[in-house]
């Protein structure tokens, strides 16, 4: 993976999706890149406009929930760029689920009734909202497979303080709530979603990116109840599809298994996907950018001059 190199620039760290340069002692550069990620493995291919699209969608959300907690971005310098505050993260990340669907439906039809210490009722059929949202926390794994945990197993194991749980739990079922809202009004319901906070001093920030397709799953609202009454299968705005599409073909992951091969056919309907979920969430038109490297050194080195982190 290509790094880039920006001035006062004293780390950088190559995520699954996105890359991150730390500038001085403060502020972060995030450079959402093309790169697709599923079940914890970077798939062979990248898919054209996708960093623009997750940056772009966090950017409008982040901006959308700033009224509910602090959150860590300061200024979107270019199309796929984002630059905020450096906050020492949380060992976790909160995953909020509205419908039982996806992992959260994988464990209940296998017969299990308890998801990170959540009991889920009976009854419930594939995509079927939930009673009320609930909470399946996960661990923040470095490298390999993010893990199931449960509250309780969090405040014991010292990841977070039962204070900052509350606020925690707080801020996640206050944004997912706001998350659901700028949803409806586009005609889709924000099903499942996952938020990443951390810390500056004793101020929790929200980090990272917010209700994008690769950290949450949307329905289409018309014809929801319809589709749930007659059995048929929901459309889905997300990147289940391309999990859907890896485990057709044989991969979740495990060991041994190799990624199918990716035709540009492909790539390009997963591109298309992505544009359409960015103009079906957001309410604007997608415009596509090509920012160069230079260019974005150059957009980024005046954004920090400004914001004062030079």
């Amino acid at each position: 993976m290509k790094s880039l190199q920006f001035p006062k620039q004293t780390n950088v760290y190559h995520g699954k999706v996105r890359d991150v340069y730390t500038i001085g002692q403060g502020w972060l550069v995030m450079v959402a890149s093309n790169r697709i990620s599923a079940f914890d493995v970077i798939l062979p291919k990248p898919i054209p406009y996708k960093g623009q699209v997750l940056n772009q969608i966090a950017a409008f959300m982040l901006e959308a929930t700033k009224d509910i907690c602090p959150n860590w971005l300061v200024t979107v310098p270019a199309a796929n760029v984002s630059i905020g505050k450096k906050c020492t993260p949380f060992k976790i990340e909160m995953v909020v689920r509205g419908n039982v669907v996806g992992h959260a439906w994988r464990t209940y039809h296998s017969g299990q009734r308890t998801l990170c210490g959540v009991t889920m009722p009976e009854g419930l059929r594939e995509n079927d909202f939930f009673p009320t949202p609930i909470i399946t926390p996960s661990t923040k794994a470095a490298e390999g497979h993010d893990e199931d945990i449960s509250k309780e197993e969090i405040i014991h194991q010292g990841l977070v303080s039962a204070k900052d749980w509350e606020v925690l739990e707080n801020y996640a079922l206050q944004l997912f709530a706001r998350g659901k809202e700028i949803a409806a009004a586009q005609g889709l319901i924000l099903a499942d979603t996952k938020y990443e906070f951390g810390k500056i001093g004793d101020t929790i920030y929200l980090m990272d990116e917010v209700h994008t397709p690769d950290s949450s799953r949307y329905f289409y609202a018309d014809g929801f109840e319809e589709r749930q009454s007659t059995g048929e299968k929901q459309k889905q705005l997300s990147k289940e599809f391309v999990r859907e599409w890896l485990i057709a073909n044989d991969f979740m992951g495990k060991e041994g298994q190799s990624v199918p091969d990716m035709s540009d056919e492909w790539i390009d309907t997963i591109s298309k996907r992505y544009i359409e979920l960015f103009e079906k969430v957001t309410g604007k038109k997608f415009i596509p950018e090509h920012p160069s490297d230079e260019e974005i050194v150059t957009s980024v080195t005046a954004a920090l001059e400004k914001i004062g982190a030079m």
